[in-house]
């Protein structure tokens, strides 16, 4: 994600988890995404809390830009979504149950994916690159 800040979560200094946290345009919100989770770790609750404390964090205005902001989140994971529901600190703000489809974009000559005769064969795409159900959330803290 581009201009990111990168956070890790550790236990007993073991790297158990990573998020990147962003603006939006005009510095209105912060984007958490890429939430990862190590594998032996997934389940146990580690990846929400980890993600609140961030989004939290933000929230009080202690980020790089010292700016209290709201945190939008997105996810395509069911178990994630369902959690997220859940939590009284976070409301959904979207659900989609499939890609949706986008202006088709034409791939200029010799651009990566173009002709390599130079041509333009009218190559494009429809959609996203993907079909998933994709659930938004906006992180408003604790009461």
């Amino acid at each position: 994600m581009i201009a990111a800040y990168c956070y890790v979560g550790t236990v007993d200094g073991e790297r158990v988890a990573h998020v990147a946290v962003s603006t939006t345009p005009g510095m209105r919100e912060a984007r958490a995404c890429r939430l990862v989770v190590m594998p032996e770790w997934q389940g146990a609750g580690v990846g929400m809390r980890f993600l609140n404390a961030i989004c939290q964090m933000w929230l009080e205005g202690n980020n790089p830009y010292k700016k209290k902001l709201t945190s939008l989140f997105h996810t395509s994971h069911p178990g994630l979504a369902a959690a997220l529901r859940r939590d009284p600190k976070w409301r959904q703000t979207s659900a989609r149950l499939y890609g949706e489809a986008k202006n088709a974009i034409k791939y200029k000559p010799g651009a990566r994916g173009g002709c390599k005769d130079g041509s333009e064969h009218g190559n494009s795409t429809g959609y996203g690159g993907h079909f998933r159900a994709v659930q938004g959330f906006r992180y408003v803290g604790e009461k």
